[in-house]
């Protein structure tokens, strides 16, 4: 199955020497990826990379942006979100069913992703950096009076102790 976003970069043609790789979703594709992710909208998606051969795999380091909306989890008002991450991926080959190979990773270790063939898809990479990056239970302003009205209690109302307490107090006064 092909990505929705798919700018499959080959590795024959990737380097020891850095290379910058930029790639923006169109107008398709972000309605493809917002159906894929459950979004109201995604208004842009862009990626801007460094792609270079490394010892381990394929470097990839960047910053993804996007501009999607959201659903209110409560109220499903629209919600705008702006998207701004730094991207740090290695993409690894995947074993052909040998013994898996271990990769010793420094403290700056950069997500691993494993690829078949001949190239690796920064597009795809792009899409699930965005959707990693999404609040997975957003709530719009007006979220809290709605669940208010609907007599859900805040964390800061709910007081789980309480059933115990009064449990406590009984074994307190309980006559020995």
């Amino acid at each position: 199955m092909t990505p929705e976003f798919s700018r499959p970069e080959r590795i024959d043609t990737i380097g020891a020497g850095e290379r910058g790789v930029t790639i923006t979703a169109e107008p398709a594709e972000r309605a493809a990826l917002a159906a894929r992710f459950g979004l109201l909208a995604v208004d842009r998606l862009e990626a801007s990379l460094s792609v270079r051969r490394g010892a381990g795999g394929i470097a990839v380091r960047g910053r993804v942006g996007a501009d999607v909306v959201q659903a209110c989890t409560v109220t499903d008002e629209p919600i705008p979100v702006t998207i701004d991450e730094t991207v740090a991926l290695l993409f690894v080959e995947e074993s052909d069913g040998g013994e898996d190979d271990e990769i010793e990773l420094d403290v700056g270790a950069l997500d691993t992703i494993p690829y078949e063939g001949g190239a690796i898809d920064l597009g795809e990479a792009a899409a699930e950096t965005m959707a990693l990056a999404l609040d997975p239970f957003p709530r719009s302003a007006n979220a809290a009076a709605v669940l208010r009205e609907a007599g859900v209690l805040s964390e800061d109302e709910v007081k789980p102790l309480n059933a115990l307490a009064a449990l406590g107090d009984l074994l307190k006064n309980k006559p020995s």
